[in-house]
C-alpha cells in the first residue's frame, strides 16, 4: 500500500525513491510485523483469557505439561494478523505470487482455526477428525499447484532445482502440481508438530524463514540469480517483504511464547506458519531446500511416522515419546535447554542452506 501510495511522489522528491527498493521495504516490514505482534500481544492475551480459550493438554503427554493447562492458545491469529498486515502495507501488491502466499496462509489458518475451535468446544484435545483435516489440506494444495501450473507467473516454470547440482534441473510438468501439495501438507503439518514446547517452533521458524527471504531476493534479481545458476522468478523478488513479515511477527510472538509461554499459537499460527513456509520454498523455486532449512521440522515429523510405523508393524516404540522433543523430555533433559538447543540446530541449518548456493 506504502509502495502505491508513496513511490509515485518521487516525482516531487527523490526521498520517495526508497520505496521502490525491495531492501528498504524488507526492512519496514520486519519492523512492521513485529511493532504489531509487541502492540497486539497484551491485548489478544487478555481477550483470549477472558473469553476461557485456553490450551487443552493431552491426557497422555509429560506430565510436567499439566500446569501449562489454561494458558491462551489461538494466537496464531496475532502472528497471521502481523504478517498479512505488514505485507498489505510494504509490498506491491500488483505481483500475483504475494496474493498466492497471503490467501494460501489464510486458508490454512482457517483449517487451523477450526480444529482449535472444536478442541475448546469438545473441552479435549480433539479437533479436527484427521481424514477431515487431510482432506482441507490436500485440497489447499493442489489448489495452489494447479494455480502455479495452469496460470504460471512471469518466468515461474516446473523445473526443480536440487541442492548441490547445477547440471540436473529436471522439468516435472504436470507431477509438479502433486509435488507442490505434498510440501505443503508436508510442512503445516511438520511445523504442527514442533509446537509441542515454549517457542519451539517459532525459533527455527524465524531461522527458516529468515534464509527463505534471502532466498527470495537472489531468485528474484536478474543478476545475482545468472551469478549463483539459480533460477530466475522476478515475482519473487516482491516475496522478500513476505519473508520479512513472517520473521517479525515470528519474532514478536515469541516474547510472549518464549518459556514460560504467556500464549500459544494453537493450529491457527502452527498450520498458517508451515503454509507460508512451504509457499516462499516453492515460489523462489528452491522446493528441496527446505529439508534443509526446515530440518528440525523434518527431523520431528520423521520421528513420528517411524514412531507409528514400528509400533504398528512390531509392537513398539523407538522413542519414550512422539515427537522427538517430548523423548528428551521424559528422558530428564529441561524443557529450555531442548528449546536453545532445536534453535541453534535451525541457525545452523539456515547457515549450510545458504552455501549451497555455492556449492553447485
Amino acid at each position: 500500500m506504502l509502495y502505491h501510495l508513496l513511490y509515485p511522489l518521487v516525482d516531487y522528491h527523490t526521498v520517495f525513491n526508497v520505496f521502490r527498493y525491495v531492501t528498504f521495504r524488507t526492512a519496514g516490514a520486519i519492523i512492521t510485523s513485529l511493532l504489531l505482534s509487541l502492540v497486539l500481544g497484551p491485548y489478544i492475551i487478555k481477550r483470549l483469557r477472558a473469553l476461557h480459550i485456553g490450551q487443552q493438554i493431552r491426557e497422555d503427554g509429560p506430565r510436567t505439561h499439566l500446569g501449562k493447562a489454561g494458558t491462551p492458545t489461538m494466537g496464531g491469529l496475532l502472528i497471521v494478523a502481523s504478517v498479512v498486515g505488514s505485507t498489505l502495507l510494504w509490498a506491491n501488491l500488483t505481483y500475483r505470487f504475494v496474493w498466492v502466499i497471503l490467501l494460501g496462509t489464510l486458508g490454512m489458518s482457517a483449517v487451523g482455526f477450526c480444529d482449535d475451535y472444536l478442541k475448546l468446544r469438545r473441552k479435549s484435545s480433539k479437533g479436527l477428525a484427521p481424514r477431515h483435516k487431510f482432506a482441507w489440506q490436500i485440497m489447499l494444495g493442489l489448489g495452489v499447484g494447479l494455480y502455479l501450473y495452469l496460470s504460471p507467473v512471469d518466468e515461474f516454470t516446473t523445473r526443480l532445482s536440487i541442492p548441490f547440482v547445477k547440471w540436473l534441473v529436471p522439468d516435472l510438468e504436470w507431477a509438479y502440481v502433486l509435488l507442490v501439495m505434498l510440501i505443503i501438507v508436508g510442512c503445516s503439518n511438520a511445523v504442527n508438530l514442533t509446537d509441542g514446547l515454549d517457542g519451539l517452533a517459532t525459533g527455527p521458524m524465524i531461522m527458516a524463514a529468515g534464509a527463505y527471504t534471502v532466498l527470495a531476493y537472489m531468485a528474484g534479481h536478474g543478476a545475482i540469480a545468472r551469478y549463483l545458476q539459480v533460477i530466475y522468478v522476478r515475482e519473487s523478488s516482491e516475496l522478500t517483504i513476505v519473508g520479512g513479515a513472517v520473521v517479525g511477527a515470528s519474532l514478536g510472538f515469541l516474547w510472549f511464547n518464549a518459556y514460560p509461554a504467556q500464549i500459544f499459537m494453537g493450529d491457527t499460527g502452527s498450520l498458517a506458519l508451515g503454509t507460508a513456509l512451504a509457499l516462499l520454498a516453492v515460489l523462489t523455486k528452491h522446493e528441496l531446500l527446505l529439508m534443509i532449512i526446515g530440518g528440525v521440522f523434518v527431523i520431528e515429523a520423521i520421528s513420528v511416522l517411524l514412531q507409528v510405523f514400528s509400533y504398528k508393524t512390531t509392537g513398539r516404540r523407538i522413542f519414550r515419546m512422539a515427537p522427538i522433543h517430548h523423548h528428551y523430555e521424559l528422558n530428564g533433559v529441561a524443557e529450555p535447554k531442548i528449546i536453545v538447543r532445536f534453535w541453534i540446530i535451525s541457525f545452523l541449518l539456515a547457515l549450510i542452506s545458504l552455501t549451497t548456493l555455492k556449492l553447485r
